[in-house]
């Protein structure tokens, strides 16, 4: 980004696979956001407040296509609910008792299927909801140290669509 008032943090941009939305956080703001847009015209962009927490994915993530994972926190769903009122599409949603098990990694891989990584540490009640979802491979990764310093699962990743036969 050229425009050095402009600021945007990868914890506050949520890809559903349909459209963007963006958390107006300490870490970004609006012109972060509109030059998001401007980068990917084919698809809405859409900004929620993050009134606690570090960034929008310290309590949301997707969790597969059309499916977003939720914390339960008064915040968290205030904000779910201003995405579903900006959105033209309809997402499933999985609400978990702790915002920051919230926090994971989706990946659709072609020999395991649906696969989930999330965060192990001090969340048994929000483990046990992920575990209700059917044919998923959940994979648990320690965060304990990351969350040390605000860290989580997803801050510590790069995802790369890499095709099948290279």
């Amino acid at each position: 980004m050229t425009d050095e008032n402009a600021t945007l943090d990868g914890g506050d941009v949520l890809f559903t696979g349909q459209e963007f939305f963006v958390g107006l956080s300490k870490r970004t703001n609006q012109r972060g956001a509109e030059i998001l847009a401007d980068a990917f015209k084919d698809y809405a962009v859409s900004t929620v407040p993050v009134t606690e927490g570090l960034h929008l994915k310290s309590f949301c993530s997707m969790g597969g296509p059309g499916l977003i994972l939720i914390g339960s926190s008064e915040h968290a769903q205030k904000a779910l609910k201003i995405m579903q009122q900006m959105s033209d599409h309809r997402y499933d949603k999985l609400t978990l008792p702790d915002d920051l098990a919230a926090n994971c990694i989706y990946m659709n891989l072609p020999d395991k299927g649906h696969v989930l990584l999330h965060s192990t540490d001090m969340f048994p009640e929000s483990f046990k909801v992920l575990e209700k979802l059917k044919d998923y491979v959940l994979i648990p990764v320690s965060n304990a140290e990351k969350m040390k310093v605000d860290g989580a699962v997803t801050c510590c990743s790069v995802l790369i669509n890499k095709k099948a036969n290279i």
